[in-house]
């Protein structure tokens, strides 16, 4: 596949993530929110991306987008390359976990393939970064994994805590402090409009505001 620029890069990968597992058309206003880009900016490139050849991504105007069979694979291509890169800062060159998704946003898009190996075979050939999320297999279609926000857990269910989204730095640092990383074992005891009352473990309960909750994906949590 020829270049591509950091611009189309982040539009691929975004496409990617909205479209989730069901691979549905992404509209171009959840596309401008996401990207923090004016609508009519992201039409053009959407337009210009689907003349591309090969096309990257399907659209249509009124429909939405999707990608090809080729904007996937440098879309998961990129995945790899930010999840590696993430876990690379975090367990070698030990940044904090609210400081490695930045870094690896700026690092993804130049990494060669042998970098890519020579970060793996360090690494282990790992399966996760540091935030939970699945690092596909080089040269795979990745898997989005069947999770689910804890805003919509049911109240009282025990749940595992799977991955936690890398975006805010903020948010991470919370979400550290209140022990909620992979893997820890969590259950709601309360829920309002205001907040969720939240047990960790076996600790006292602990508030968590709306938007904080929804930063926490969740799975069944396996019986003991």
């Amino acid at each position: 596949m020829k270049a591509t620029s950091e611009s189309v890069d982040d539009y691929l990968k975004t496409i990617l993530e909205l479209g989730g597992a069901e691979d549905a058309r992404v509209t171009t206003n959840v596309l401008a929110e996401r990207l923090g880009v004016r609508t009519p900016s992201v039409t053009g490139m959407l337009q210009r991306l689907a003349a591309q050849r090969p096309p990257l991504i399907l659209y249509e105007k009124h429909r939405g987008v999707r990608l090809t069979a080729a904007g996937k694979r440098r879309a998961w291509e990129l995945v790899r390359h930010h999840r590696l890169l993430e876990l690379f800062l975090h367990d070698v060159l030990k940044y904090s976990w609210d400081e490695v998704h930045e870094e690896a946003e700026r690092l993804e898009h130049f990494i060669s393939e042998r970098f890519e190996d020579r970060v793996a075979t360090i690494l282990g050939d790992p399966e996760m970064d540091p935030h939970g999320h699945l690092i596909p297999a080089k040269h795979q279609t990745g898997v989005f994994r069947d999770e689910i926000a804890l805003t919509a857990w049911p109240l009282g269910v025990p749940a595992t805590v799977s991955s936690v989204s890398d975006r805010s730095p903020a948010a991470l640092r919370d979400i550290e402090r209140l022990g909620l990383r992979p893997g820890a074992t969590v259950s709601i005891v309360r829920a309002n409009a205001a907040a969720f009352l939240v047990r960790v473990g076996t600790n006292e309960p602990v508030r968590l505001s709306h938007e904080l909750a929804g930063c926490v994906l969740v799975v069944a949590a396996k019986p003991v």
